[in-house]
């Protein structure tokens, strides 16, 4: 029995995206609650050990390979777990340490964005059209709008912030770009739970470097409350959430939770903060998406048409 035969099939694809973007949305707030009394790297890195021993059981059951076996497949792990894991993760929590989760957000969901603009340098095949260069550009306006930049602000703690959270972004998307020519037949869970571990190590080590210690950890009821949401909430079940629907209805649906993401770190900003984002950060985000619809289009026209080509066929 699947895990979400709970859910009417009617609407199963809209409550999955739904679920998804709650758990991940939420998961910048939580990260800037955690910092508080966690180190950035520390903090992550333990997250991705806990999590990625989950899905690694996980994966064990599911599928018959747990081990990559090759170049190929140790290349593929080895990258998703250095760029997507570890540089995508610390560089956000350093981020984080200057910057709000909801403003964190909006500036992460340019990834998809940037995965695109990488994949057309880096992959002849996926070269962008004048619309896809125009959608990159305005997706970059769409930062600027929310970082703010002035002469006066340059230097400043949010400025350092926000250029620390878009190389994370930057990171995930040169990942996710340079994994897609490796030669690879490792199942997704398998995948998945070997680039957490791998990642984890990474930002373990990092934090080890950069002289973070055990000893800096307050053990909080906050501090609790904020690793166990991270790890179980938005580092395991959010994962099985995405295997699931990644596997019902494919990439280009599943990369919009990036858009839905900020809007939930917003609203949870502003229920468990009080905080609220500024208008050009709402100019932001829209603009930020705007730039995806253009260098998507086709893709969204073609999920928009089955949509609707589903919708007609259940219609008694």
């Amino acid at each position: 029995m699947s895990t979400i035969d709970w859910i009417p099939d009617g609407c199963r694809d809209a409550a999955l995206f739904s679920i998804l973007a709650l758990c991940w949305g939420s998961s910048f707030v939580a990260i800037e609650i955690g910092l508080e009394y966690v180190p950035p790297l520390l903090f992550a890195g333990l997250r991705y050990a806990i999590a990625g021993a989950i899905v690694f059981a996980y994966a064990a059951v599911v599928n018959d390979r747990v081990r990559p076996a090759g170049r190929g497949e140790w290349a593929a792990v080895t990258v998703a777990g250095t760029f997507v894991i570890a540089l995508y993760h610390g560089l956000l929590y350093l981020g984080e340490l200057y910057v709000s989760g909801a403003v964190a957000a909006t500036i992460v969901s340019t990834a998809p964005i940037l995965t695109a603009g990488f994949a057309g340098v880096v992959l002849p095949e996926e070269r962008l059209a004048p619309a896809g260069i125009a959608g990159l550009i305005l997706g970059l306006v769409g930062v600027i709008a929310v970082v703010q930049p002035s002469s006066a602000a340059l230097g400043s703690d949010v400025t350092v912030g926000a250029v620390l959270v878009f190389g994370s972004a930057v990171a995930f998307a040169l990942g996710s770009v340079l994994v897609r020519p490796i030669d690879s037949a490792l199942p997704i869970e398998t995948l998945q739970a070997w680039a957490m571990l791998i990642g984890a190590g990474v930002l373990l080590g990092w934090a080890f470097l950069r002289g973070e210690s055990v000893a800096a950890i307050e053990l909080t009821s906050a501090t609790v409350l904020s690793f166990s949401y991270l790890t179980l909430v938005s580092g395991v079940f959010a994962f099985f959430l995405y295997f699931e629907l990644l596997e019902r209805t494919g990439a280009t649906q599943v990369i919009l939770v990036s858009y839905a993401e900020p809007v939930v770190a917003m609203g949870v900003s502003w229920v468990a903060l009080g905080y609220l984002v500024d208008s050009l950060t709402l100019v932001g985000l829209v603009t930020i998406l705007a730039g995806f619809v253009m260098i998507k289009r086709k893709a969204l026209r073609s999920v928009l048409r089955s949509a609707l080509d589903g919708a007609s066929s259940t219609t008694p």
